[in-house]
Order: structure tokens, then C-alpha cells, then sequence
């Protein structure tokens, strides 16, 4: 049986219609169990945060947690030596919602101002990240097709059945990352909306987010 093996590629450009806040929050403490309780202190209040705008508290996602032992170095007699610090905890967290610049300006003007004084940074995704990666491959087996129509059609052969589709099902990157750097929550650069004390001006506009995927087909040939 004779084959030809054509490989497609998709690209599109989809709309952000989420807006993702990550956080992290860092502490020290000398004790391990301590430690343990300020971080479920700490995200107890960052939950206790989101749901005062109307979102569930388990939409306050845990994407990293650990608890390392930090040493320090000093200087003992011309001897460099390192003592205990204390445990020192860190969190990374996530809260997604609807791209909403009223309640974004809202969200981060509280974040700056909460007792916990996470970092974070804003980035922006897409609701239905399957219906993107679907249409980005149809696009990708269309152009398979036509590029094996025109390589069959110049060679003087027939495209018959597909005997086999190929593809990587890797990650596809829906994120687009106006404010990927790491934003201190006490040296923010954002103002306050007149006559809003509650609110930061966000009305922040993300481009388009473009992916690309390739899609290999093998077609029988006569």
C-alpha cells in the first residue's frame, strides 16, 4: 500500500475572557507547627478575600505549597558557619474569574491592602480552553488535507482513506501575560479611581492570545 504523509498546521487568535490572579505568600517562623498554622491562617483570610466579592471560597486554587528548613551564614572566628533561621513556608495560589475591570480594580486594590500582603502577578485566559485546542486542530487537519491534495494532484495520484492522524496532545498555552512580572503588594504603581478609596484603575485591554499546534496525516494512495 502506497502512503502519503502530510503535516498540517492550525493557528488562530483567541479572545481572553478570564482574568487569573496568582499569589504567593512567604513566611518564617522558628517553629514547624506554627509555620503550618500561620500558612492556613493566611489563606483562610485570602479565601474570607474572594468570597467578599461574590466568588466561592474553593475557587482559591493551591498551586504549590512547601515548608523548607532556612539557614543563614555568619562569621565565627574567621570560620564561615550557618545557623537555623526557622521554617520557612511558601504558597502559590490562584483565583480565576469573568474578565471584569470593575471587580479586578476591586480584587487587587484588596490584595495591596489585606493583612496577608501576598505578591502577585495578573495574567489572562480563555473560559473554555478545550473548545480553542479543538478548533486549532480542525484547522491544522484542514491544511494537512489541501497540502496533500495539491502534492497528490501534481503527482498524479489519488488521495484515498486516512490511515493514521498524529498528534502530540501537548500543552498549548492559553495565557497571555500583560503583568507577568511580580508585583509587590506594598510598592504598587496603580492609582486609586476618583472617587472610588476601594479600587484600582485596571481597565487593562489584553491582546489576543495566538497558538499554533501541527497535526500529521498519512493518507492511503492510488
Amino acid at each position: 500500500m502506497r502512503t502519503i504523509r502530510v503535516t498540517g498546521k492550525g493557528q488562530i487568535r483567541v479572545r481572553p475572557d478570564m482574568t487569573r490572579i496568582v499569589m504567593e505568600i512567604e513566611g518564617i517562623t522558628m517553629e514547624y507547627s506554627e509555620a503550618l498554622r500561620r500558612a492556613s491562617v493566611d489563606v483562610e483570610q485570602l479565601k474570607d478575600l474572594v468570597a467578599g466579592f461574590g466568588l466561592k471560597r474553593s475557587d482559591l486554587k493551591t498551586l504549590n505549597f512547601n515548608v523548607n528548613t532556612e539557614y543563614e551564614s555568619y562569621k565565627q572566628n574567621d570560620v564561615y558557619r550557618q545557623r537555623f533561621v526557622g521554617y520557612k513556608v511558601h504558597q502559590e495560589l490562584k483565583i480565576e474569574f469573568p474578565s471584569d475591570h470593575e471587580l479586578l480594580g476591586r480584587m487587587v486594590y484588596a490584595l495591596a491592602h489585606c493583612p496577608v500582603r501576598p505578591e502577585f502577578r495578573l495574567s489572562y485566559t480563555v473560559q473554555d480552553p478545550e473548545a480553542a485546542k479543538n478548533e486549532l486542530l480542525g484547522k491544522a487537519v484542514v491544511d494537512a488535507r489541501a497540502k496533500a491534495l495539491v502534492l497528490t494532484q501534481a503527482a498524479g495520484v489519488r488521495l484515498k482513506e486516512i490511515q493514521n492522524i498524529d498528534y502530540s496532545w501537548g500543552e498549548i498555552d492559553l495565557e497571555v501575560r500583560p503583568m507577568d512580572r511580580m508585583l509587590m503588594a506594598d510598592a504598587m504603581p496603580m492609582k486609586a479611581m476618583a472617587g472610588a478609596s476601594d479600587s484600582y484603575d485596571m481597565d487593562m485591554e489584553p491582546d489576543d492570545i495566538e497558538i499554533s499546534d501541527t497535526v500529521t496525516v498519512i493518507w492511503e494512495i492510488d
